[in-house]
């Protein structure tokens, strides 16, 4: 099943040009059936990478434009009077889908950015008093531009703490920008074809639970996640005034979910440390809620974790 793996990653980069990070963590997101928060400037093809993902797959894709006029029963649906029948029915959103991209998520109210709560965590909805179940796969893959400050707003922390991985994106380099704009001026773009399907999606899911991590490894990923809750039980006393609360349970089940969904990406059949602190800044950077002592000195999440990922010896 890995062979397919590959020929997914190998449609993607028919479109986008370099990003492998980003490529690699939303694959990551779909072998662990996790929420992905991508950050950065616009123009960094996280729409388009979205969408070709969906297509590889030949998954259902919605976009929802996130803004502040934007109403709850925009994304889960609402009920609808029918006038022919005399009757009220209901009028699924865009969330019944496979791959729901929340584009700019931080544009509308806390209020509608709760509308996912639960449909991230239960994978269902209730409408008036009716629940749905949602389809299987389902993924939310929210974006949000770091730059903007008018007209934005912070995603709350538990729904920050639903998402698996934040990964934050970052321009390209000169060659791969040189790559861009040939492409784009030249009009060369391949079609993007199905290699795999929600079938295939499933069996490589449970390939991955057969990726072992041993239990030395499992301690060690409760001891990250400890660490940023009692730093001073782990030599880091000078930082404990930063973090004002340190990860949740989720961090742990995560941070272990993606170690050996990343160790699979490798082609390996056991996760190692080399696993655990490649992922721990994705899984943990928006978990640890920082002090405002942290963000008057311009210390942030990242710079904790890596003093961190130093304090705790490998196993």
């Amino acid at each position: 099943m890995s062979e397919k793996l590959t020929a997914i990653k190998n449609e993607i980069k028919k479109v986008i040009v370099g990003q492998e990070e980003m490529i690699n963590s939303l694959l990551i997101g779909l072998l662990c059936e996790g929420h992905i928060l991508l950050e950065g400037v616009p123009g960094l093809a996280k729409t388009t990478t979205v969408n070709t993902l969906a297509k590889t797959l030949g998954l259902e894709f919605k976009r929802v434009q996130f803004t502040p006029d934007l109403l709850p029963s925009d994304i889960i649906g609402t009920e609808i009077y029918d006038p022919k029948n005399n009757e009220f029915r209901v009028k699924h959103g865009p969330v019944f889908t496979n791959l729901l991209l929340a584009d700019e998520i931080n544009r509308a109210p806390a209020k509608v950015q709760s509308a996912l709560l639960e449909a991230m965590q239960e994978r269902q909805v209730t409408i008036a008093d009716e629940t749905f179940k949602i389809q299987h796969p389902f993924l939310t893959l929210a974006t949000q531009n770091p730059i903007e400050q008018e007209g934005a707003y912070s995603l709350p922390e538990a729904q920050l703490d639903r998402f698996m991985l934040k990964i934050v994106v970052g321009y390209n380099t000169k060659e791969e920008e040189i790559e861009i704009v040939t492409r784009v001026a030249d009009g060369k773009f391949e079609e993007i074809q199905q290699v795999a399907s929600a079938e295939d999606l499933k069996k490589l899911q449970e390939e991955v639970k057969n990726v072992h991590i041993d239990e030395a490894l499992k301690q060690y990923i409760v001891n990250l996640i400890f660490a940023t809750r009692e730093p001073e039980n782990y030599g880091l006393e000078k930082y404990k005034e930063y973090i004002q609360y340190g990860a949740s349970p989720r961090a742990s089940i995560n941070l272990f979910m993606a170690s050996r969904a990343f160790a699979y990406l490798r082609g390996k059949d056991h996760v190692t440390p080399v696993d655990i602190a490649h992922m721990s800044k994705d899984v943990l950077r928006h978990r640890i809620i920082m002090s405002y002592e942290a963000e008057a000195e311009g210390i942030t999440s990242d710079e904790i974790i890596e003093k961190i990922l130093e304090a705790i010896p490998l196993p």
